[in-house]
């Protein structure tokens, strides 16, 4: 049952480096269009740090974050295989997310980032920043459940 836990973590990767090539491919550095007018956009720009540029530049640092989540999220899969499934689905999501950016960042120096929200002021994200909210998110419900399970 793991094999299809990194079997999603390496799909989830696949479709954030597809959609990165496909991004590349079809925009000019700073293009924009709209998908959901007034919504969401697709505008290609190039992150060489974290959400709003924080720690830009400093490709030692992320290299070095990437590498002890990946070994600890690895270990907390292999570790935890036989726990709740919604924990080890919340680390596969965590899982491709740090390594989707960490592709682009090891070959290219910058990650490359396309999605926009039109309605609020957000910085514009990929699909691995999107893998890794949902895998927090599904950690964090775990949590809360788990806790309360463990209460009665």
């Amino acid at each position: 049952m793991l094999a299809f836990y990194f079997l999603l973590s390496a799909i989830i990767i696949g479709l954030d480096q597809w959609v990165k090539f496909w991004i590349v491919s079809n925009f000019a550095l700073g293009d924009a269009q709209s998908i959901i007018p007034n919504i969401l956009s697709f505008t290609y720009v190039q992150n060489t740090g974290a959400a709003w540029s924080i720690f830009e530049g400093q490709m030692g640092f992320f290299t070095v974050i990437t590498l002890i989540a990946v070994a600890v999220v690895t270990y907390l899969m292999i570790r935890y295989r036989n726990e709740n499934k919604l924990f080890i689905l919340g680390l596969s999501f965590v899982l491709a997310g740090a390594l989707g950016n960490f592709i682009d960042r090891i070959r290219l120096g910058y990650v490359v980032d396309m999605f926009q929200t039109d309605f609020m002021n957000f910085p514009i994200f990929n699909v691995a920043d999107m893998a890794l909210c949902i895998g927090v998110g599904l950690i964090f419900i775990y949590t809360i459940f788990d806790e309360k399970m463990k209460g009665k």
